[in-house]
């Protein structure tokens, strides 16, 4: 049965830590998925949120606001992805945010030669509250992240299944 892995590393050949001076957290996830899908589609369907996850983020981003930091409804009204997109490729989509607190990059990385979808997350921390928020987020974000990605295998074998 086909299941979301997960390392501590930057897969090989990701273009996704060439930003950051220091990373000081990481965690990458990958699903094997044989797909002719584009890079932008397979990033719009991880990124196509469970009603869940949506507000689980209406409610980060109430709390957040009262600090200053930045909300994705500050996000979306200034782009039309949903988070910036910072470097692309052929086989590579790296989004981010730069803030008070910390700096994010995600990536959605795909390797077709052996058929693997990564998803990669690296934080740097500007300061103790990055940090500190960091330690708050990181468990929904694990959580979050497997969620998104079972669904994306769940796709693909009810896809298999009506071929069948």
């Amino acid at each position: 049965m086909k299941s979301v892995t997960s390392s501590t590393t930057v897969p090989q050949n990701s273009i996704i830590s060439t930003d950051f001076p220091k990373i000081n957290y990481c965690d990458s996830y990958r699903i094997t998925k044989s797909t002719n899908d584009t890079v932008e589609e397979i990033t719009a369907a991880i990124f196509n949120l469970p009603k869940w996850v949506n507000g689980l983020m209406a409610i980060r981003n109430s709390i957040v606001a009262i600090f200053g930091l930045k909300s994705d409804k500050k996000v979306k009204e200034e782009q039309t992805t949903y988070f910036t997109i910072i470097e692309q490729n052929e086989n590579e989509i790296v989004m981010g945010e730069n803030d008070k607190h910390l700096d994010f990059r995600t990536s959605v990385f795909v390797d077709r030669a052996n058929s693997f979808i990564y998803l990669t997350t690296i934080v740097h921390y500007n300061n103790f509250w990055g940090r500190a928020y960091f330690f708050f987020i990181k468990p929904f974000h694990k959580i979050i992240i497997r969620s998104i990605l079972k669904r994306q295998l769940h796709k693909t074998q009810k896809n298999e299944q009506q071929n069948l």
